[in-house]
């Protein structure tokens, strides 16, 4: 589809960058976003992060990293799928957005839920980048829209965040944080074949 090359170029920057971020790991924990809203990590204690009420995390770093980049992902898929309400005029594109904000509203909550039953203050919204990368497709209008949010916001997203949890469930320290992303990954499964689907449907539908 005939996609803007600014707005296209911009967002696949801002994206690959939040996988990048997503994707470094040290054997003591994950490496915090660069523009993360995390507060600043006392490593008089071994990195453990305090909430607003001055309580210490029970967590590891890549564990509380985790709960955060889960929390910040889950919130742009949000706001990504509620733009993509107001402007796609496509309905599989509707339903897909119907169901991502229904379901990662959900993972919100559990997730929210466990980082401040471990003594975290989870995030409110998404990261900067992903913010940046919502803005960039309010340029975008019709097929143009529908594709950059089918590829980005549904495909590549969940791609990265797939892979973030993949690893949660195999190395995270807290059995709890294992427990909730090996049960996530299912669904967040379901929605990277959906996206992919989807995206290869919009392919043959411009191709013709």
């Amino acid at each position: 589809m005939n996609i803007s090359r600014t707005a296209m170029a911009l967002a696949l920057g801002i994206a690959a960058a939040s996988i990048n971020a997503h994707a470094q790991t040290t054997q003591g924990g994950a490496q915090p976003a660069a523009t993360s809203p995390a507060q600043p990590r006392d490593t008089a204690s071994g990195g453990a992060q305090k909430n607003t009420a001055g309580k210490e995390s029970q967590l590891q770093d890549q564990d509380q990293q985790f709960l955060e980049d889960a929390t910040q992902g889950s919130y742009a898929e949000i706001e990504g799928s509620k733009l993509a309400l107001e402007k796609t005029q496509n309905q599989d594109v509707k339903h897909f957005a119907d169901m991502m904000i229904k379901d990662h509203t959900a993972m919100v909550q559990e997730v929210s839920k466990l980082a401040t039953d471990k003594g975290m203050t989870p995030p409110d919204g998404p990261s900067v980048m992903q913010v940046t990368e919502v803005t960039a497709m309010k340029a975008l209008t019709g097929g143009a829209f529908d594709a950059m949010y089918v590829n980005r916001i549904g495909v590549a997203s969940h791609e990265a965040t797939v892979k973030l949890f993949e690893q949660a469930s195999e190395k995270a320290q807290d059995p709890d944080v294992k427990a909730l992303a090996a049960k996530s990954l299912p669904k967040l499964r379901e929605h990277l074949e959906m996206a992919r689907a989807l995206d290869k449907k919009q392919d043959n539908k411009s191709s013709k």
